[in-house]
């Protein structure tokens, strides 16, 4: 389970690269970069298939991002997450969020093992649109429930 100071942290980089952003405009992946947005975050579009997302210009690799950010939010195929993890780790990147809504998402555990091997700050499989301020009654009933279950990131420190 992902300590929940892991997450403050990387909600408080209010520019960061969010890959895997898709081009279909209905994609949930689009609604999260939208909200991001209304809510005061500057993430910036990446995927290797597309010049320009929501009216931003899209970077084709992470570290093709200028100015350089150091947080990445993986929305990838779970075929590509390995290929982009290590970019991120390449980059520099401090913080890598592996995005996990239903079913498996981007979450890889090589990959995550890969990031924390190189000392990046991981949140494995947590769905950013509980932990962004206000949000929908949705999002705060999937937090009670976790909650219930003993699966809501810890307040608590921890080192892994």
């Amino acid at each position: 389970m992902t300590p929940k100071h892991r997450i403050d942290d990387f909600l408080d980089q209010k520019r960061f690269a969010f890959v895997g952003l898709s081009r279909r405009p209905n994609d949930f992946s689009r609604a999260l970069f939208r909200e991001f947005i209304a809510k005061g975050w500057n993430p910036v579009p990446v995927n290797p298939e597309a010049v320009e997302i929501e009216g931003e210009s899209c970077y084709a690799h992470v570290n093709d991002i200028q100015p350089p950010v150091d947080s990445a939010l993986l929305m990838t195929s779970p075929q590509a997450t390995a290929l982009v993890a290590g970019e991120c780790v390449s980059a520099g990147m401090k913080r890598v969020w592996f995005f996990r809504g239903p079913g498996s998402g981007p979450l890889n555990q090589q990959a995550v093992d890969a990031c924390e091997a190189a000392g990046v700050s991981v949140i494995a499989g947590e769905c950013p649109l509980m932990f962004l301020p206000h949000p929908v009654w949705i999002h705060r009933v999937h937090a009670f429930v976790k909650k219930i279950r003993g699966t809501y990131p810890s307040a608590e420190f921890r080192t892994s």
